[in-house]
């Protein structure tokens, strides 16, 4: 049976995002329906709206940051019942059996994961619609449990935000006594703070911007590196073994190379693009230091990451906002004027009917 569903799309990289009615695909005996209580605003549906990496396909519905409650499950589901409260994240599919998909690490499907919207669908070819809508039909296995406990609005941006500082910190074996350093403070990097500092790092934000001491230390932050400051950073040389870097632009990396320590890395997870000037790779070379970059996470890792959070009661600092309150939000995060991640309420969808 197919599933009448109102959401909010963009028709055009020149349009703002606005009400739209589409059909849902029909449920398989694997999926499950979910009705979508909140979802996440994350940087990535503003790149996607205006078509900034040249892959769009219109109308696009975005929202990979999604909590919701199970409506219905198909015969075949064994994981999840009705009124179970839910998150999916970035993906909806993979093909389950290359390499990537064997290790939990789906994000890395060598055939190309389903993304939860402007994408489509491995198996009816249908394309994909986001989390900005009332409902969402998705496979079992790409469904999440939310802890008991978790504020359902401040886990919503754990679906990206979290698991992209998550997954590094776990590849790397971050644990007590390491050496952590973040790149940016947005959405990403005050997850990383969090995350960091809960694994029991001891934790330094860099930053361009003077003033953000007291956010940084609020969020985990054990000291504050001004990165423009020479002094500054020079006093943290080879402390780092492992250094984050989410600042979504293109910008200079070989600031960061001398910090890191012995065998410590760099990683990239804010899709900086082209970088230039080149890499200087005497310190890599005379470190055994490496820049890597890391994507998302598996479903298993987003997991982890959410039975974490439940723990120790971690979540994202947020700012609530209805759908109709949508296109200025995207301004809005623009300017970074927002501490740290929007969140639509989506009930706020039926005030458009």
């Amino acid at each position: 049976m197919t599933t009448n569903v109102l959401g909010y799309a963009s028709t055009s990289a020149k349009e703002t995002l606005a009400p739209f009615n589409f059909v849902r695909r029909d449920p398989r005996a694997d999926d499950v329906v979910i009705e979508i209580l909140y979802c996440g605003i994350c940087h990535t549906d503003l790149h996607n709206v205006q078509n900034d990496w040249g892959r769009s396909t219109y109308p696009l519905v975005p929202g990979h940051e999604i909590i919701g409650r199970v409506i219905s499950a198909g015969s075949d589901v064994k994981r999840f019942k009705p009124n179970d409260v839910v998150g999916v994240g970035c993906m909806v599919d993979s093909c389950q059996h290359c390499s990537a998909c064997n290790q939990g690490l789906e994000q890395y499907c060598e055939e190309v994961p389903t993304f939860t919207y402007n994408s489509i669908d491995r198996r009816d070819k249908t394309q994909t619609f986001g989390g900005y809508s009332e409902k969402i039909v998705v496979n079992e296995k790409f469904i999440l449990h939310i802890p008991e406990g978790l504020d359902p609005k401040g886990a919503a941006p754990l679906l990206c935000a979290g698991i992209t500082t998550w997954s590094p910190l776990r590849h790397w074996k971050i644990g007590k006594g390491s050496n952590v350093g973040v790149v940016g403070l947005g959405g990403l990097g005050h997850m990383a703070l969090k995350l960091a500092k809960a694994l029991g790092a001891n934790v330094t934000l860099f930053t361009r911007s003077p003033g953000k001491e007291q956010d940084a230390h609020s969020l985990g932050a054990d000291n504050v590196v001004i990165s423009t400051e020479i002094k500054q950073m020079n006093s943290v040389n080879k402390k780092f073994d492992l250094i984050i870097d989410t600042v979504p632009y293109t910008h200079e990396l070989n600031l960061y190379l001398p910090l890191l320590s012995f065998n410590g890395t760099l990683v990239l997870v804010g899709f900086p693009g082209d970088l230039e000037p080149t890499l200087n790779t005497t310190p890599l070379i005379m470190g055994r230091r490496s820049v890597a970059g890391s994507d998302i996470g598996g479903i298993a890792e987003t997991q982890e990451l959410l039975d974490f959070c439940g723990k120790h009661g971690i979540t994202a600092d947020i700012e609530m906002i209805k759908i109709r309150d949508v296109n200025e939000a995207y301004k809005r995060m623009l300017e970074s004027d927002v501490k740290y991640r929007f969140v639509i309420d989506m009930s706020s969808l039926k005030e458009m009917v």
